[in-house]
Protein backbone atom coordinates (compact mmCIF):
# COMPACT_ATOMS: atom_id res chain seq x y z
CA UNK A 1 0.00 0.00 0.00
CA UNK A 2 1.21 3.49 -0.83
CA UNK A 3 2.40 5.40 2.27
CA UNK A 4 -0.11 8.22 1.74
CA UNK A 5 -2.99 5.75 1.56
CA UNK A 6 -1.64 3.79 4.52
CA UNK A 7 -1.42 6.98 6.60
CA UNK A 8 -4.96 8.07 5.83
CA UNK A 9 -6.30 4.61 6.66
CA UNK A 10 -4.32 4.49 9.92
CA UNK A 11 -5.65 7.91 10.95
CA UNK A 12 -9.24 6.96 10.17
CA UNK A 13 -8.89 3.61 11.95
CA UNK A 14 -8.11 5.51 15.16
CA UNK A 15 -11.56 7.11 15.13
CA UNK A 16 -12.84 10.59 15.78
CA UNK A 17 -10.38 11.37 18.58
CA UNK A 18 -7.65 11.45 15.92
CA UNK A 19 -9.54 13.33 13.20
CA UNK A 20 -7.42 16.44 13.81
CA UNK A 21 -4.49 14.62 12.18
CA UNK A 22 -6.28 14.05 8.89
CA UNK A 23 -5.90 17.72 7.94
CA UNK A 24 -2.27 17.89 9.07
CA UNK A 25 -1.14 14.71 7.33
CA UNK A 26 0.00 16.55 4.20
CA UNK A 27 2.98 18.06 6.07
CA UNK A 28 3.46 14.99 8.25
CA UNK A 29 3.71 12.41 5.46
CA UNK A 30 6.77 13.68 3.51
CA UNK A 31 8.87 14.20 6.62
CA UNK A 32 7.98 10.90 8.26
CA UNK A 33 8.33 9.01 5.00
CA UNK A 34 11.82 10.44 4.50
CA UNK A 35 12.81 9.75 8.12
CA UNK A 36 11.66 6.13 7.97
CA UNK A 37 13.54 5.58 4.71
CA UNK A 38 16.69 6.87 6.39
CA UNK A 39 16.15 4.67 9.45
CA UNK A 40 15.75 1.64 7.20
CA UNK A 41 18.98 2.69 5.43
CA UNK A 42 20.87 2.56 8.75
CA UNK A 43 20.65 6.14 9.97
CA UNK A 44 20.38 6.87 13.68
CA UNK A 45 17.87 9.35 15.07
CA UNK A 46 18.86 12.09 17.51
CA UNK A 47 15.96 13.72 19.35
CA UNK A 48 16.30 17.39 20.21
CA UNK A 49 13.57 19.17 22.16
CA UNK A 50 12.98 22.45 23.89
CA UNK A 51 13.20 22.08 27.67
CA UNK A 52 9.40 22.14 27.96
CA UNK A 53 9.11 19.00 25.82
CA UNK A 54 11.92 16.92 27.30
CA UNK A 55 9.22 14.70 28.79
CA UNK A 56 8.16 13.80 25.26
CA UNK A 57 11.68 12.78 24.31
CA UNK A 58 11.73 10.51 27.37
CA UNK A 59 8.33 9.11 26.35
CA UNK A 60 9.56 8.30 22.83
CA UNK A 61 12.73 6.64 24.12
CA UNK A 62 10.71 4.60 26.61
CA UNK A 63 8.24 3.38 23.99
CA UNK A 64 10.03 2.95 20.69
CA UNK A 65 12.21 -0.05 21.54
CA UNK A 66 9.92 -1.97 23.86
CA UNK A 67 10.56 -5.70 23.87
CA UNK A 68 6.90 -6.52 23.21
CA UNK A 69 7.15 -4.84 19.78
CA UNK A 70 8.97 -7.88 18.43
CA UNK A 71 10.93 -5.88 15.87
CA UNK A 72 14.53 -4.77 15.44
CA UNK A 73 15.61 -2.01 17.81
CA UNK A 74 15.65 1.48 16.32
CA UNK A 75 18.88 3.46 16.88
CA UNK A 76 17.36 6.51 18.54
CA UNK A 77 18.96 8.77 21.13
CA UNK A 78 18.36 12.02 22.95
CA UNK A 79 20.94 14.75 22.31
CA UNK A 80 21.23 15.24 26.09
CA UNK A 81 22.12 11.56 26.50
CA UNK A 82 24.84 11.82 23.87
CA UNK A 83 26.22 15.14 25.04
CA UNK A 84 24.67 16.42 28.30
CA UNK A 85 25.99 19.97 27.80
CA UNK A 86 24.43 20.29 24.32
CA UNK A 87 21.91 22.93 25.41
CA UNK A 88 24.71 25.07 26.88
CA UNK A 89 26.76 25.34 23.69
CA UNK A 90 26.91 28.98 22.66
CA UNK A 91 28.91 29.82 19.59
CA UNK A 92 29.30 28.34 16.11
CA UNK A 93 32.68 26.72 16.94
CA UNK A 94 31.21 24.80 19.86
CA UNK A 95 28.31 23.64 17.70
CA UNK A 96 30.74 22.61 14.95
CA UNK A 97 32.64 20.49 17.48
CA UNK A 98 29.42 18.75 18.47
CA UNK A 99 28.40 18.08 14.86
CA UNK A 100 31.93 16.81 14.08
CA UNK A 101 31.59 14.40 17.00
CA UNK A 102 28.20 13.22 15.72
CA UNK A 103 29.63 12.70 12.21
CA UNK A 104 32.42 10.55 13.66
CA UNK A 105 30.08 8.64 15.98
CA UNK A 106 27.33 7.91 13.46
CA UNK A 107 29.23 6.84 10.35
CA UNK A 108 26.09 5.44 8.69
CA UNK A 109 24.45 8.83 9.09
CA UNK A 110 21.99 10.43 11.47
CA UNK A 111 19.00 12.69 11.36
CA UNK A 112 17.63 15.06 13.92
CA UNK A 113 14.08 14.79 15.21
CA UNK A 114 13.19 18.19 16.61
CA UNK A 115 10.11 18.70 18.77
CA UNK A 116 9.37 22.13 20.18
CA UNK A 117 8.79 25.83 19.71
CA UNK A 118 12.20 26.59 18.22
CA UNK A 119 13.79 27.62 21.51
CA UNK A 120 16.63 25.07 21.50
CA UNK A 121 19.95 26.59 20.42
CA UNK A 122 20.33 23.94 17.73
CA UNK A 123 16.99 24.62 16.08
CA UNK A 124 18.27 27.01 13.41
CA UNK A 125 20.81 24.44 12.27
CA UNK A 126 18.28 21.60 12.38
CA UNK A 127 15.69 23.61 10.45
CA UNK A 128 18.16 24.15 7.59
CA UNK A 129 19.05 20.44 7.45
CA UNK A 130 16.46 19.15 4.98
CA UNK A 131 16.80 15.57 6.26
CA UNK A 132 15.57 16.51 9.74
CA UNK A 133 12.21 15.44 11.10
CA UNK A 134 10.67 18.57 12.60
CA UNK A 135 7.53 18.79 14.71
CA UNK A 136 7.26 22.54 15.18
CA UNK A 137 4.94 24.17 17.69
CA UNK A 138 3.33 27.61 17.37
CA UNK A 139 4.71 28.42 13.95
CA UNK A 140 3.42 27.04 10.70
CA UNK A 141 6.18 26.48 8.19
CA UNK A 142 5.44 25.06 4.77
CA UNK A 143 6.41 21.40 4.64
CA UNK A 144 6.83 20.98 8.41
CA UNK A 145 4.48 19.21 10.75
CA UNK A 146 3.14 22.03 12.93
CA UNK A 147 0.92 22.01 15.99
CA UNK A 148 -0.48 24.70 18.26
CA UNK A 149 1.68 24.48 21.37
CA UNK A 150 -0.96 26.34 23.37
CA UNK A 151 -3.63 23.76 22.59
CA UNK A 152 -4.83 22.27 25.90
CA UNK A 153 -4.59 18.86 24.19
CA UNK A 154 -1.03 19.32 22.91
CA UNK A 155 0.38 16.49 25.04
CA UNK A 156 -2.27 14.07 23.78
CA UNK A 157 -1.73 15.16 20.17
CA UNK A 158 2.02 14.66 20.43
CA UNK A 159 1.50 11.17 21.84
CA UNK A 160 -1.01 10.35 19.10
CA UNK A 161 1.35 11.64 16.41
CA UNK A 162 4.14 9.50 17.87
CA UNK A 163 1.87 6.45 17.92
CA UNK A 164 1.20 7.02 14.21
CA UNK A 165 4.94 7.39 13.55
CA UNK A 166 5.64 4.17 15.44
CA UNK A 167 2.89 2.32 13.55
CA UNK A 168 4.29 3.67 10.25
CA UNK A 169 7.71 2.37 11.22
CA UNK A 170 6.20 -1.06 11.93
CA UNK A 171 4.33 -1.00 8.62
CA UNK A 172 7.49 -0.13 6.71
CA UNK A 173 9.54 -2.80 8.47
CA UNK A 174 7.10 -5.59 7.62
CA UNK A 175 6.39 -4.34 4.10
CA UNK A 176 2.80 -3.31 4.74
CA UNK A 177 3.48 0.06 3.13
CA UNK A 178 5.84 1.17 0.38
CA UNK A 179 7.99 4.19 0.95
Amino acid sequence: MDFKDWTLKAIRDEGSCFSWMEELRFNWIPQVQSAIKKILDGYSVIIVTDREFKWFSDYILDRINRLDKNRPFIPIYNIDGIFPAAYNLQDANELDFLYDMLDISFVNGYLFWYIGRGEHKHYEYIEQDKSSLIWRLNREIEGLFSLNGNDPLIDIKLIQAFRLFDAALDAALIGETEL
